[in-house]
């Protein structure tokens, strides 16, 4: 579905040499590779015409259509999700965790979404080894990003210089020369491991930009993992609760069934071949949209208007009378329900269960009304009756965490940094999605088509003519549209 990537065989021959009996990412990858590969091909051939699903509603968009592969992770509605058949719960126990942590890192993670297997501690580290070895980000894209003014949102900063990394793509190097395709993902892999190594030195130099100019940035630990790096980087590598808090969060957010707004904006993209930098770039812009990438800030806005008017040490009476009173304004309650989940989000429960371990955290007013809304909302939401989850998402607390340890602005940016894992191309999805089996995104059907009703068309036609008839006789273009928009609104209900 995508292409891309390249490594520095210097950073390679030295991570060889650490770890000369450890087996590599990419040699994990040449053992799962070709199995992948037979059984798309399977599929093609031997059931291309097998029915999945009914499509019942159009205008509502694509939910719940069953309209991509994927297998990393399953999002099931009572359980949650699962990272190739893993629970939450199951991968804080198996997956390795930074030495001196207690929490998986983002490289254990990534290691289970693209190989289907648990890595070895040895493995694992010598991954966080060879990112740190690609971490250094190019001198035209420092100069770059420098360039950009301090009033530039830093997810526009950010996907222009994921863009610019393009620059030295492997697999857009190696397409051009001419390759197999059972040979794409090699360079996707080495396209896609030089994205993640990047990213955090890329995030990190824009974080200070636009709200810590002027601070040296330090040069990149060899011997840390991937979020050690970008704690130390963002200016937080004395905090080792933050630093402890982001590797989790990251891991959680490693893989959501890959078919979200900005993960499927990067399946399309790298459909056409663009290698990962450039799909991960259209996955952070749609990422930046409010509906998508911005939902924890509006919990922080939502907690923190509350604390204000009704306090910190407060009853559960009083916060039910706060969350009738949104609701009643015909607000929603942010942080709460989700499309897919019928419970609370296990990523909820476990970003709970570290505040709960965390004395800091157990004295934040902040955190303590987060717990207390969750003791008292879904029973408003049910009484509410107008949700089918009442519950709360992973949204509901993990914005007001890093508000606690003192990562207030760059919440975006963040959010965007933590789904480079989900399809990173999204990395791990376009390396396996780079098969030659897997087709172009295309889109298929319009509006006028969703309607469905010739004599509809022809009266929409007809309005539109009307509105050109109307405004060369004078009356006001904005307000004939607007007739037309409501009449075709009608048609659209009906």
């Amino acid at each position: 579905m995508f292409a891309r990537t390249r490594i520095l065989s210097a950073s390679r021959s030295a991570v060889s040499r650490r770890y000369a009996s450890t087996k590599s990412l990419k040699e994990a990858l040449q053992e799962v590779i070709p199995a992948k590969q037979e059984q798309l091909r399977k599929l093609k051939t031997e059931h291309s015409q097998a029915v999945v699903g009914d499509v019942e509603n159009i205008i509502g968009g694509m939910r719940g259509l069953k309209a991509m592969l994927w297998e990393a992770s399953v999002l099931d509605p009572n359980e949650g999700i699962r990272f190739h058949g893993l629970s939450i719960p199951e991968c804080q126990k198996v997956l390795p965790a930074a030495p001196g942590g207690k929490e998986m890192t983002a490289e254990s993670m990534l290691w289970l979404l693209m190989t289907g297997r648990v890595p070895t501690e040895a493995e694992s580290r010598q991954l966080s080894r060879e990112l740190a070895e690609k971490g250094d980000l190019p001198k035209f894209v420092e100069q770059l990003v420098d360039s950009f003014p301090q009033t530039l949102h830093p997810m526009a900063q950010l996907g222009m210089g994921v863009a610019a990394l393009n620059h030295d793509s492997a697999f857009q190097a190696a397409y051009e020369k001419g390759i197999k395709k059972s040979e794409y993902w090699t360079h996707t892999l080495e396209d896609a491991l030089n994205l993640i190594a990047r990213l955090p030195a890329l995030a990190a130099r824009i974080y200070r930009n636009v709200y810590k100019p002027g601070t040296p940035m330090p040069a990149i630990n060899k011997d840390l993992d991937l979020i050690g790096n970008y704690s130390a980087l963002l200016g937080f590598g004395d905090n080792h609760s933050l630093t402890e808090y982001l590797r989790l969060y990251i891991a959680l957010h490693g893989d959501h069934e890959g078919g979200n707004a900005s993960a499927h904006t990067s399946h399309l993209v790298g459909s056409t071949l663009a290698d990962p930098y450039l799909s991960y770039a259209a996955a952070l812009f749609a990422l930046a949209g409010p509906l998508h990438g911005l939902a924890n800030q509006e919990v922080l806005r939502w907690q923190l208007a509350m604390q204000a008017e009704i306090g910190s040490d407060v009853s559960h009476e009083q916060i039910k009378e706060y969350l009738w009173k949104t609701l009643k304004s015909g607000q929603v309650v942010p942080g709460y329900g989700h499309g897919v989940l019928r419970q609370a989000d296990p990523r909820f429960i476990a970003l709970q269960e570290f505040c709960d371990s965390r004395p800091e955290l157990q004295q934040s007013p902040v955190i303590g009304l987060v717990k207390k809304t969750y003791e008292v909302a879904p029973g408003v939401l049910k009484e509410h009756g107008k949700t089918k989850n009442p519950y709360p998402n992973v949204d509901a607390t993990s914005g007001c965490v890093l508000h606690h340890y003192g990562l207030k602005e760059f919440k975006a940016i963040l959010h965007g940094h933590f789904r480079c894992l989900e399809s990173p191309g999204m990395p791990h999805a376009v390396c396996l999605g780079s098969s030659p089996w897997v087709a172009v995104g295309a889109a298929k059907i319009s509006v006028n088509g969703c309607i469905g009703k010739a004599h509809q068309i022809t009266r929409v036609v007809q309005l539109i003519h009307r509105v050109i008839r109307r405004e060369l006789n004078g009356y006001p273009f904005q307000s004939a549209l607007s007739d037309v928009t409501q009449k075709k609104q009608r048609y659209l209900r009906e």
